[in-house]
């Protein structure tokens, strides 16, 4: 099952996996806790399974989805794949073997370009000997402040074909940001009722760094109660550059 996503630089998102944990600073107003909760309100079956209150939330326990493995399949027409919008593939409790069942969609579905984000770098890296990487996958990691860029080194050491960022929320500068071997790279504010504030200055700068290193540039949202509350504009223009899509 896919669903059609109103996230800009995607298609549709496909959720092998549901749930999830907080890991940094990043997740503290998370937009899929929330909708996990408001999902096992309403009775939707994949959102029953609650988190530790500490860390998660009703309804957003890790959860496998392993009947959703036969989606990718039935795509008449290419599409661009956000992967696990509503979880994290490389929490700590998504078994191996697993990962790698959903690494072997990928492989026998090369019409479809897939997204997949993580802020667990750390394992990301760990397990990428253990994978078959297809070239139709873009792999990402999560940078929303200078205190996170050693995830960017994580990331360079996967065999990861195409490899991106994404600095959404970005809540801290990232001065001098080192963009090699990096692909592509996506600068947005939050939203949501407890927003934090995002500085063009912030955003000025990894433009830039984008521009000096020749480096994709996507700018999401300047965020605020909602996603579109501020716009996507930035010096009069809206930038979506993005890498080359797998063949259709």
């Amino acid at each position: 099952m896919a669903t059609t996503s109103a996230i800009e630089w995607t298609e549709v998102t496909w959720n092998p996996t549901t749930g999830c944990d907080r890991v940094s600073a990043g997740c503290d107003n998370c937009y899929a806790m929330t909708l996990a909760k408001r999902l096992k309100a309403m009775g939707q079956a994949r959102y029953q399974a609650d988190g530790d209150p500490r860390t998660s939330g009703p309804g957003f326990d890790l959860t496998l989805h392993p009947e959703s493995l036969e989606a990718p399949y039935h795509w008449r027409k290419p599409r661009i794949v956000f992967v696990n919008s509503m979880s994290d593939l490389f929490h700590a409790r998504v078994p191996v073997d697993y990962l790698r069942q959903v690494f072997k969609v990928m492989w026998d579905n090369p019409q479809h370009t897939f997204q997949m984000l993580t802020k667990r770098s750390l394992r990301l890296r760990r397990l990428s000997p253990e994978l078959d990487w297809p070239p139709n996958l873009w792999m990402g990691v999560t940078v929303e402040s200078a205190e996170h860029v050693s995830r960017i080194d994580d990331l360079r050491r996967t065999g990861a074909t195409v490899r991106f960022l994404s600095c959404e929320p970005l809540i801290g500068p990232l001065p001098g940001i080192n963009l090699d071997q990096i692909d592509w790279l996506i600068a947005g504010g939050e939203s949501g009722a407890h927003a934090r504030p995002i500085e063009k200055g912030w955003v000025d700068e990894i433009r830039d760094s984008c521009l000096d290193q020749q480096v994709a540039f996507f700018f999401k949202q300047w965020g605020g109660r909602t996603p579109k509350a501020n716009g996507r504009l930035l010096d009069g223009r809206t930038w979506n550059e993005m890498p080359e899509l797998a063949a259709g």
